[in-house]
């Protein structure tokens, strides 16, 4: 079933999800398993599966090192599958612009299709660790909305090089990325907030935030949002914070504010042990205000652990 049905279906009651992260090459599906059944309890009507881009690792051979590019964490359609088929839950995998070539989308798209898979998440993907700005690859997407626009042609049939008589078209329910403290190469957030039209016009129909800690600015982009013309849901996206080097690390890499109070509270910890318990509390705190807002979802980053997202779900729903 399509993300957007599930929300109707729902009729306001807000759902519960979660983003996972595939296990880097050689470590067992069995662990992303123990991290799931905790959560099954709340009902997800879906789970969604990242993907990882290309990286480069170089390996030392014959005295010199080598530069070879590589996946660390592949597998994400397969994952997919093996969830929906284990927990008979919808998934959504991620669909990258940033190391995927147009055919190799169409590719994965195709796979997607056959395994009964209805819904991806369309993002453009970060640039590479060598590379000040992102930059597509060869044969690949620039920019997500192009990449909403392939899935939708496929939608309706229309295949990258092929004219075929098509008897199954895929119908994929596609989300996307907004960012309530704006993206951090957007050079405002109205202008942010443009791009996001953008991708909803070439055909999104729902929207992901990224992480926030102030439900304000959830609300206030979502007012702007509407202004801007776009009234897909938006669903509010939580990170817990688990360890006390969040507080450097969330802002240097999403650019993002943390309030004041969560700060000082995060401060006054001597474990991360404490900071964990902090998180939990923090995210129960936003979870209800967003849950007494009425909004369809409330989706949570857990990052390969459940523990913590079990303990806000418990408290919540």
């Amino acid at each position: 079933m399509k993300v957007t049905e599930h929300i109707k279906n729902a009729n306001g009651k807000t759902l519960f999800s979660f983003e996972i992260i595939p296990p880097k090459k050689g470590n067992s599906i069995q662990q992303l398993y123990n991290n799931i059944d905790p959560l099954m309890e709340f009902k997800p009507p879906f789970i969604d599966v990242t993907t990882s881009r290309e990286e480069y690792v170089y390996i030392e051979k014959e005295g010199l090192l080598d530069r070879k590019i590589t996946r660390m964490r592949p597998g994400t359609v397969g994952i997919c599958a093996a969830i929906k088929h284990k927990y008979d839950v919808d998934t959504v995998p991620h669909v990258l612009c940033g190391g995927f070539t147009k055919e190799e989308t169409e590719y994965l798209l195709v796979d997607c299709h056959y395994l009964g898979i209805e819904n991806v998440m369309a993002l453009r993907g970060d640039a590479m660790k060598h590379q000040q700005y992102f930059e597509a690859c060869k044969g690949g997407h620039q920019f997500a909305k192009d990449l909403v626009g392939q899935i939708q042609n496929l939608n309706k049939g229309k295949y990258l090089h092929d004219v075929i008589e098509v008897d199954d078209k895929a119908d994929f329910c596609i989300g996307v990325a907004g960012y309530p403290e704006k993206h951090i190469e957007a050079p405002s957030l109205k202008t942010d907030l443009k791009r996001l039209k953008e991708k909803v016009d070439a055909g999104a129909d729902y929207v992901v935030t990224q992480m926030f800690f102030d439900n304000k600015k959830y609300f206030e982009f979502v007012d702007a949002a509407k202004q801007e013309g776009i009234n897909v849901p938006i669903i509010p996206g939580i990170k817990p914070i688990a360890v006390k080097r969040h507080l450097q690390l969330l802002p240097q890499v999403f650019k993002i504010d943390l309030p004041e109070d969560l700060i000082d509270a995060i401060d006054n910890c001597s474990t991360n042990e404490q900071v964990r318990q902090v998180g939990v509390e923090w995210a129960i705190q936003q979870s209800k205000e967003l849950q007494n807002a009425g909004v369809p979802v409330l989706h949570y980053y857990s990052m390969g652990k459940s523990d913590n997202i079990k303990a806000i779900a418990k408290a919540v729903f």
